[in-house]
């Protein structure tokens, strides 16, 4: 009882803190405002309080900003706050898997800790757009509370390549899960009057050089591939703000690109938003200005000279000064809602939805005779694998969040009353404790720790375990985080836990026993060279603090899994069509990489090339069984727009999900423009489906979807013939088909003839 007061204590008086310290904005118009503005003081309030970095120069911010309102420690920035026209500051904060500020502060006894969620590819996994919301609106919660205006998240960048080193933070390797996942999450935080940043805008696919590498793409492949995650987020979810990325597009810094972020995201696209820099990109800042790219994060007093004497010297208009201004008052003022709300952390309840919305996203590959779930309690598991007890939560870097706990896989397993093998428990606490002595830590704080070696396991233990439990089940692990891209050999198992497979496996199917691999993962991994020797797999993912309860709850059966995957898994690395020239050249500190591949990224390529894969896009078992059946179109003419219909049964014994998925196969006016076999143009989960139960799920296809993007034309085109309809449980298991006729071809949208290439990019034929 005590504790709960506590509690009540803390909110009331985080209420207050905000609430004192929130200055009302003044009444005065943006104009006025502006009018009143002294030049330096524009060039002021369009970057932040700046930061002090060695890595970008000794230049340091003039001494002359006012105390901010509100400070939350270890936000990611904060902007610029104008005493004598009552301008107020406000806070950005990092991040995708949940708030990122300090946990504890200097002189203070109240703690800051916030909820870890599950990393965004297990969000995209989850193929659920109503879970999706459900987190973010419960990170919105902890961003109101702890008076954060502005929450730095979510990265859609695509899935072009396993090694990236933020693919745990993104979604998928196809842009429309991309953006219906970042919009759901979107809405669901701005539901808390804060506001999202989505990013990074565009083609941040990798870590390596990242301030500075030129990605070079046809503007089919970043109209198709690279920036359709963003449009349907900015035209679906409408976040307050959106952050351009670091690197450059075809020669230009996207933070300086005018054709990427004035002529597309805001003239094409409407966007009526924000524009701010990732912290320390590009290289000019008056071209930033000049851009359309209103705030300058965090800012450097170089930037500040630089725009003003690029006013002063008529290279920078003082109108597009006064319009990024504007945008940033407008921010300012969204954000003063918060000042009105009386909010209370849902501490317990965020936690809950942290543990829901990780098994939603956790994927079931493999379950030989029916090896999972393990739904007697008293079940005896022999738990091997370091991840096991050191269960990896989520990425490092921004990514990360300072959360006051952490469940691991053996604690869960305990607490969901199974048996685990004490004698293992200790044999792998003392060996981590051994392993940590002989590790360095990292560069820097914020990179990804260096794992522990997996422990070698006599074979004549192996068998001894093996007689005396009834299942062992092993947990692979992998970390990866911000400013480097992963090793290639963290694709693979090591050779030590490539021999722990194999002997875990031998020694237990020896028994008559079997092996569960579970897989704590942030981005995909080789299997086809040892899936075999295992009876389950799941993938985990990293799935938040909830962790060691959540995969108890899939393992136990108490959660049916629905997960699937939004990322080919390939059988091998130089399977894939983005394998050769990653991460750039030169491979030491690359400063180019040309995307080769096209549009022929993930299931696009395998399925064009007709390459065999491990596991599908869209593959993901369950406990139950469906069948889709009766697909009906509304039409078989396409005139504005068809609707489609199927019916999905749970034909099993258990209740579960399905995830629907619509993909769509496209005729060519021309053979030498090569199509993707089919491409995903919809998907719906269903609802919880007891045995024998139905839902009829309906889609509708507009013209858009039914484009693709033609240079010549610079415009989206939907050619005439005939299109088909496919639609199934994952890219490859295809349930029912059906065709309709475009008669005349159609350009469903002009655009801009922007961003082409400096040089001919000789792009995959299939």
């Amino acid at each position: 009882m005590k504790k709960i007061f506590l509690i009540i204590i803390w909110s009331s008086v985080a209420h207050q803190i905000v609430k004192a310290q929130t200055p009302s904005f003044p009444t005065s118009s943006n104009a006025d405002l502006i009018k009143a503005m002294t030049l330096y003081e524009k060039a002021r309030i369009i970057m932040g309080l700046g930061m002090d970095v060695p890595a970008f120069g000794p230049d340091k911010m003039p001494p002359d900003t006012a105390k901010p309102y509100n400070p939350v420690d270890g936000a990611a920035g904060t902007t610029y706050a104008i005493a004598r026209l009552k301008i107020p500051a406000i806070v950005l904060a990092d991040g995708p898997a949940g708030l990122r500020i300090n946990p504890t502060r200097a002189n203070e006894k109240n703690t800051y800790y916030c909820t870890a969620f599950p990393i965004g590819t297990l969000l995209a996994s989850s193929w659920n757009p109503t879970v999706v919301k459900n987190v973010g609106n419960a990170i919105g919660n902890e961003v109101a509370f702890y008076g954060a205006n502005v929450l730095l998240a979510p990265a859609i960048n695509i899935h072009r390549n396993p090694l990236g080193g933020r693919n745990f933070e993104y979604y998928s390797e196809d842009p429309v899960v991309s953006g219906k996942i970042g919009a759901a999450y979107i809405m669901g935080v701005q539901k808390n009057n804060v506001g999202t940043s989505i990013k990074h805008f565009a083609a941040n696919n990798h870590e390596a050089n990242r301030m500075n590498i030129d990605v070079q793409m046809t503007q089919r492949t970043l109209r198709e591939i690279y920036l359709r995650g963003f449009e349907i987020v900015v035209k679906e979810a409408k976040p307050w703000t959106l952050m351009s990325s670091y690197n450059k597009i075809n020669g230009t810094y996207t933070s300086q690109s005018n054709d990427l972020i004035t002529t597309i995201l805001q003239k094409e696209w409407g966007y009526k938003g924000l524009v701010m820099t990732d912290w320390f990109a590009g290289d000019n800042g008056a071209a930033q200005m000049a851009a359309g790219n209103h705030m300058i994060m965090p800012g450097t007093k170089k930037q500040l000279d630089d725009i003003i004497n690029a006013v002063n010297n008529g290279t920078l208009k003082i109108e597009s000064l006064n319009e990024n201004v504007d945008r940033v008052l407008n921010l300012i003022r969204q954000s003063q809602k918060i000042a009105t709300l009386k909010t209370i952390r849902n501490k317990t309840q965020n936690a809950a939805v942290s543990r829901m919305a990780a098994t939603e996203g956790m994927i079931l590959l493999k379950n030989e005779n029916s090896s999972l779930p393990l739904n007697k309690p008293a079940t005896k598991i022999a738990l091997y694998g370091n991840m096991s007890y050191r269960t990896v939560i989520g990425g490092t870097g921004s990514g990360d969040v300072n959360k006051e706990y952490s469940v691991s896989i053996a604690d869960g397993f305990v607490k969901a009353g199974y048996q685990v093998n004490n004698d293992i428990i200790k044999a792998y606490n003392n060996h981590l404790i051994e392993s940590d002595k002989n590790i360095k830590p990292p560069a820097m704080w914020f990179m990804p720790k260096e794992l522990p070696q997996e422990m070698d396991i006599a074979i004549a233990t192996l068998q001894n375990e093996a007689a005396t439990n009834d299942v062992a089940i092993l947990t692979i692990g992998r970390t990866s985080g911000e400013f480097e891209d992963r090793a290639l050999s963290n694709f693979y198992l090591s050779d030590k836990e490539k021999t722990l497979v194999k002997n875990i496996s031998d020694a237990y199917h020896a028994k008559g026993k079997k092996l569960i691999v579970l897989l704590n993962i942030g981005g995909i991994i080789e299997m086809a060279s040892w899936q075999a020797a295992a009876d389950a797999i799941l993938v985990t993912w990293q799935p938040g603090q909830e962790a060691g309860h959540a995969i108890a709850d899939i393992v136990s059966g108490k959660v049916n899994p629905s997960g699937k995957l939004a990322t080919t898994i390939p059988v091998d690395y130089n399977d894939l069509s983005t394998a050769n020239g990653f991460p750039g050249t030169p491979a030491a500190m690359p400063t180019s990489i040309t995307y080769n591949e096209g549009v022929y990224v993930g299931y696009r390529y395998f399925e064009k090339a007709t390459k065999p894969v491990v596991y599908e896009f869209g593959f993901g078992k369950s406990y139950t069984n469906f069948n889709i059946s009766n697909i009906k179109l509304t039409n078989s003419i396409f005139k504005n727009q068809i609707g489609v219909s199927v019916t999905v049964t749970n034909t099993g014994k258990v209740a579960g999900k399905e995830v629907v998925q619509l993909y769509l196969g496209a005729p060519s006016a021309n053979t030498d423009f090569s199509k993707p076999v089919k491409e995903l143009k919809a998907f719906m989960k269903t609802t919880l489906l007891a045995p024998q139960q139905s839902q009829v799920i309906q889609f509708t296809i507009s013209k858009r979807d039914l484009c693709s993007f033609n240079e010549a034309q610079s415009a989206w085109v939907a050619d005439a013939g005939k299109y088909e309809v496919l639609i199934g449980s994952s890219s490859k298991n295809i349930a029912q088909k059906a065709a309709f006729t475009l008669p005349q071809t159609m350009v469903v949208e002009k655009v801009n003839n922007v961003l082409a290439p400096i040089n001919n990019i000789n792009t995959l034929k299939l």
